[in-house]
């Protein structure tokens, strides 16, 4: 894995290329990549580097001169790797006894190459440049013979020890790369890893990575490794299934430096995100009272008491009310069975006369294999990209159990509260989704819904169906739910940049629920900066503000831009607030 050494010949090899240029406006000269020897030396309009056997060993602002590499010993790690289905992770080195060949190959004054022959496999790596705004561009991609590639792995060593990654994980953090909370840590797009960049942020400037893929391509963020924490690595996966797969890559990677604050590469990667997917047509869909709601209610009880004790301390047009339990059937049971019980009914129509928005709780993929619907499903079930197991759970005793994997015993333990994913690609799955949630929404009537698990989109083993990834599938699923009747406002559970393209709030799940952790400030408001205009967060646990780790976990949803959020169980707790719930009422009844 990656060590750490002093490497002479990066200390100032940036002056091949010249003296740091003077303040030049992105994209404002030709670009130049060339090779001298076995290295590749690259000039855009806002930065210098230099690459030696794949690593960037030098990366310089042309406008300050500021260095952000390290110097370290290139010989000690391949800057290519290949990780197995097995979690075997093979270097594409040079180094004795297995030696290999690792070269540049100029090819045109804008395009270089480095090529690999190694022992355990063979990749590329293309050097390019954007003209229009200084990035250096990485492709990576590699190959061998044996089966079971899952990823293509490029890596960025040497990190300068100050920056601090600020990255889109669990609705955004910012934290030095050794942290323990991240080091060591792998995050899978879009599930984890909720966009495609990464920040490297320092006093006043920084450096950043991302891809501008729209193919639904999956890809994984490592931080650090067994021997560099300041290091990343930037994944490209193959499609499940991988059994047989002997390559990856296809996915291009933008490096580049800034000045400021994190904000600065965020609002770029935004102003991309808008204009890749044609976002300013989804802002026009989104409801009037989206930025109006003050206060969210997460797992709301069918209490009619409730709404007036709410109703006195802050305006219902301005309170969000997730409902779990408004079925006939219980929580988690039977779907895709979507009926409401009398007290469901009572309560969803009475919050909709007072001016409340209540979104009852359906789900996106999950389905009860006791349902009779599940024998023409069932040939779609998520399967593990790794494990081969089928994806969903079970409950009993208090803990969850893994999905049954006789088919028998699948239809025979509703009482387990079985439930298996059924991927959203299948057209089928969603019109059966459809027809039961809009049978639902014309009966109370619904104008908002909450669909659960809507960031489980990550590869699988049978990951494309109808030409569909999860993630894709899943957008589509989303975009149907909220085109249903007169039209839905749609909530899901945790948020990435394919989901925030069609809901419009989402329940954000936490980095750690230790007390201790949650002591030293880790969150920011990245995804909420990236895409708050179209999707607004919400709290998922630790919101009833009867302890200390309440307390601290809602400064932790403060810092990333949710909305307030409470949990509560009956109308007294509104009514004789302990400090914590009278804080956030005030707040929100302002």
């Amino acid at each position: 894995m990656l060590r750490v050494s002093v490497c002479a010949v990066a200390v100032g090899a940036v002056m091949l290329l010249g003296p740091a240029a003077p303040a030049a406006r992105e994209g404002s000269q030709r670009e130049m990549v060339r090779v001298e020897g076995d290295r590749v030396l690259v000039e855009t309009g806002t930065l210098t580097a230099v690459i030696e056997k794949g690593f960037i060993t030098s990366l310089r602002s042309r406008r300050t001169g500021e260095e952000f590499i390290r110097p370290f010993d290139v010989s000690q790690e391949a800057a290519l790797q290949l990780l197995y289905r097995s979690w075997d992770l093979v270097q594409l080195d040079d180094r004795a006894p297995k030696e290999g060949e690792i070269r540049c190959l100029q090819l045109s004054p804008e395009r270089a190459q480095v090529v690999f022959h190694c022992w355990d496999g063979d990749g590329v790596i293309e050097i390019t440049a954007d003209p229009d705004t200084g990035d250096l561009i990485i492709e990576p991609s590699a190959f061998s013979s044996r089966p079971g590639v899952v990823s293509c792995r490029w890596v960025i060593r040497g990190l300068r020890e100050d920056l601090e990654l600020v990255a889109p994980v669990k609705q955004g953090l910012r934290l030095p790369l050794d942290d323990p909370l991240i080091k060591g840590s792998r995050w899978e797009w879009p599930m984890f890893w909720e966009a495609q960049l990464a920040i490297l942020q320092g006093d006043k400037s920084g450096l950043w990575v991302h891809s501008q893929d729209t193919r639904f391509r999956y890809k994984a963020l490592r931080v650090g490794s067994e021997s560099d924490a300041h290091a990343l690595g930037l994944e490209t996966e193959a499609y499940g299934p991988v059994e047989g797969n002997l390559g990856a890559g296809g996915v291009a990677w933008g490096v580049n430096v800034y000045d400021g604050d994190w904000r600065v590469p965020a609002a770029r990667y935004r102003d991309w995100l808008w204009k890749a997917y044609d976002l300013a047509a989804e802002e026009r869909k989104r409801p009037a009272w989206l930025p109006t709601i003050t206060l969210a209610l997460s797992w709301c009880p069918t209490d009619p008491d409730l709404l007036d004790a709410l109703a006195q301390r802050v305006p219902p047009e301005r309170v969000l009310l997730h409902v779990p339990n408004w079925r006939t059937d219980q929580y988690d049971e039977n779907y895709p069975a979507f009926v409401a019980s009398d007290e469901g009914k009572a309560f969803i129509r009475k919050a909709r006369a007072m001016g409340f928005h209540a979104a009852p709780h359906f789900n996106t993929v999950d389905m009860d294999p006791t349902h009779p619907v599940y024998p023409l499903l069932r040939d779609f079930q998520y399967r593990d990209l790794w494990s081969g197991r089928l994806h969903g759970w079970g409950w009993a005793d208090g803990g969850y159990l893994s999905v049954p994997e006789s088919n028998l015993a699948r239809t025979k333990h509703r009482d387990k509260k079985v439930m298996v994913k059924i991927h959203p690609g299948l057209a089928m799955w969603r019109s059966v989704l459809g027809e039961s949630i809009l049978a639902a929404a014309q009966d109370l009537p619904l104008d908002t819904v909450f669909t659960d698990v809507s960031l489980c989109v990550s590869n699988l083993q049978n990951a494309m169906v109808e030409g569909m990834t999860p993630a894709e599938g899943m957008l589509r699923l989303i975009r149907d739910v909220s085109s249903l009747g007169d039209g839905l406002a749609v909530g899901g559970e945790g948020l990435n940049e394919i989901t925030m393209q069609g809901l419009t709030f989402a329940q954000a799940h936490l980095l750690t629920e230790d007390p201790e952790q949650l002591k030293r400030p880790y969150a920011c408001d990245l995804n909420q900066f990236l895409w708050g205009k179209l999707c607004r967060i919400i709290g998922y646990t630790h919101c009833g503000g009867q302890s200390e780790t309440d307390r601290l976990v809602r400064a932790v949803y403060d810092a990333q831009g949710a909305i307030p959020t409470l949990t509560v169980g009956s109308a007294e707790e509104i009514t004789s607030p302990t400090p914590e719930v009278e804080e956030v009422l005030r707040k929100a009844g302002r």
